[in-house]
């Protein structure tokens, strides 16, 4: 069972308090670098595009020229694919630089801005007297800002790459794969662009499912993040209390402390577990069945003489885009949650930090003995 979640401020304000500093990354003087990985990352993005745009069409002249025997053909086509082959693996290779330099360009900013605020005016002595959810800073800044500022670049740009192949892809889809008429019971029905109607509805299950199974999965990831920088803050203590940093000693009934939180970390991470293996049997499931599900739905229209081989192989690749596409959500949901979980964590320490300087003076004293 969770525990019962601490009063906290809803997500909508942790997450807006969170881009409001966080944000501050893409302004000032250096954030022309930040804008300039930017254009680059978007640059990549597209060439990647055309690229694959190339590899479908290759595909379909490939596939033709083996159901033609047409050795000549295949040599040419063989020759053909090189350059495609090298352009997609630099732009590939690119693409982590450019999404990585972004990353720890991010973190390292945010990193001292969350240190530089928290340390300063003595904040991180005077928190102590403020009532909220800011356990273990030191580990927020070092672990949550990490996953804040990662996660958002990898999804950003897996995003916009969704977004522009479903747009390209679903014109192939429906121009290669054309209309699918259907004989029910003597009466003709013509089912016009039927493969991006298949594409979509899969998609649209897919993703319902992943929603009813993973629901809550936000707050068990959020969940197991406090208990294990519980466990952290507890083992910090001990050891400090054991070199004699601490005035006072706590440490008699200390296996017992340690033992039941590592207890908690336990039974919290078995429950993700539960989580991550049900979203695992809907997402695998679809990396298997897609590509023939493509294939099927392109088969009548081969045995009628419709379509060409080419056309067929060409056609089921760009299905198998345009589900990939459409269910970036259903795929980076787990992602996502990781992302909210660490960003509301961060937010919820400077919630805390933005109270510190409305402290009045009898609090600032308590908080801070060398005051008095």
């Amino acid at each position: 069972m969770l525990t019962k979640p601490r009063l906290a401020p809803d997500e909508r304000r942790l997450l807006a308090r969170f881009w409001q500093s966080a944000s501050g990354f893409w302004k000032g003087p250096s954030a022309w670098r930040a804008w300039l990985l930017v254009v680059l990352l978007l640059a990549t993005v597209l060439l990647q595009l055309l690229t694959q745009y190339g590899l479908n069409f290759w595909n379909r002249d490939f596939f033709d020229a083996i159901g033609r025997r047409d050795s000549a053909e295949l040599w040419r086509q063989a020759m053909r694919f090189l350059p495609l082959a090298a352009a997609s693996l630099a732009l590939m290779v690119f693409s982590v630089w450019g999404r990585m330099t972004m990353q720890r360009s991010w973190r390292a900013w945010l990193s001292a801005h969350l240190y530089g605020y928290w340390l300063g005016n003595d904040r991180y002595v005077r928190l102590k007297a403020v009532v909220g959810d800011y356990d273990t800073p030191e580990y927020r800044i070092a672990e949550d800002a990490k996953i804040a500022t990662d996660r958002p670049i990898d999804l950003v740009v897996g995003l916009v790459t969704s977004l522009l192949n479903a747009v390209t892809f679903i014109g192939i889809l429906w121009t290669v794969g054309g209309g699918l008429v259907v004989d029910v019971s003597g009466v003709v029905l013509k089912i016009p662009g039927y493969l991006v109607i298949a594409v979509i509805v899969y998609s649209a299950l897919l993703a319902s499912a992943i929603l009813l199974i993973a629901r809550h999965v936000t707050r068990v990831i959020e969940e197991n993040k406090r208990m294990e920088a519980e466990l952290r803050s507890i083992g910090t203590h001990l050891r400090e209390s054991g070199e004699g940093l601490l005035a006072t000693d706590d440490t008699k009934d200390a296996p017992h402390v340690i033992g039941s939180a590592l207890k908690a970390v336990i039974s919290i991470w078995r429950i993700y577990m539960w989580q991550l293996m049900r979203m695992t049997v809907v997402t695998y499931s679809s990396v298997l069945i897609t590509p023939v599900i493509g294939l099927l739905l392109c088969t009548p229209k081969y045995l009628a003489n419709e379509m060409t081989l080419g056309e067929v192989v060409q056609a089921a690749a760009a299905f198998v885009v345009v589900q990939s596409a459409f269910n970036w959500f259903t795929d980076n949901y787990a992602g996502l949650a990781e992302w909210a979980s660490s960003a509301n964590r961060v937010a919820s320490l400077l919630l805390a930090l933005d109270q510190v300087d409305h402290l009045d003076p009898a609090q600032n004293s308590a908080a801070n003995p060398a005051m008095n």
